[in-house]
C-alpha cells in the first residue's frame, strides 16, 4: 500500500535561474541545483522538460536528463543552460539524489513567466542575481 512507503522529505535543496556573461559578454541563463545541507548528494538525476501553451497552441521540449556524481556540502553545481524562448512554458525538473542508501526526490517548476528581471533576488551561493525557486 501506499501508505506503507516511507517518503522522506527533501531538506535544504533547491535550484535556480540566474544569469551570467559568457566569453562573448553576452548573458546566458542558467539552471543551478543548491545544496545547502551538511553533506553531499550522491549520484544525483535531473530531469529537465518544458510544456505549456502558446496562443491557444501546446508546447512542449525534449526531456533532458543529467546525471551528477556528487553535489557538495554547503554547495551548488550547474545543471543545464536554459533558453529564455522557454520562459512562457512550466519548466520542470525531477531531482532525485542519494543520501547514505535513502533516494530522495522532488519536483520543482517555475511556472511560466517566472523566470523574468522582476522576480530577481541575490542568491548568496551563487553571488549573483537570479530566481531562486521557494
Amino acid at each position: 500500500m501506499k501508505k506503507d512507503i516511507d517518503i522522506p522529505e527533501v531538506k535544504n535543496v533547491t535550484l535556480a535561474i540566474a544569469q551570467e556573461k559568457n566569453l562573448l559578454s553576452q548573458d546566458e541563463w542558467k539552471v543551478y541545483l543548491l545544496n545547502n545541507n551538511d553533506f553531499d548528494l550522491e549520484n544525483t538525476l535531473v530531469a529537465s522538460r518544458g510544456y505549456g501553451e502558446k496562443n491557444g497552441e501546446e508546447q512542449r521540449t525534449s526531456t533532458l536528463r543529467h546525471f551528477l556524481e556528487t553535489v557538495p556540502a554547503k554547495g551548488s553545481i550547474t545543471i543545464e543552460p536554459i533558453d529564455p524562448n522557454v520562459f512562457h512554458l512550466n519548466n520542470e525538473y525531477w531531482v532525485s539524489y542519494y543520501y547514505g542508501t535513502q533516494i530522495y526526490d522532488k519536483k520543482f517548476v517555475f511556472v511560466p513567466d517566472s523566470i523574468c528581471e522582476a522576480n530577481l533576488v541575490f542568491i548568496k551561493e551563487l553571488d549573483r542575481d537570479g530566481i531562486l525557486h521557494s
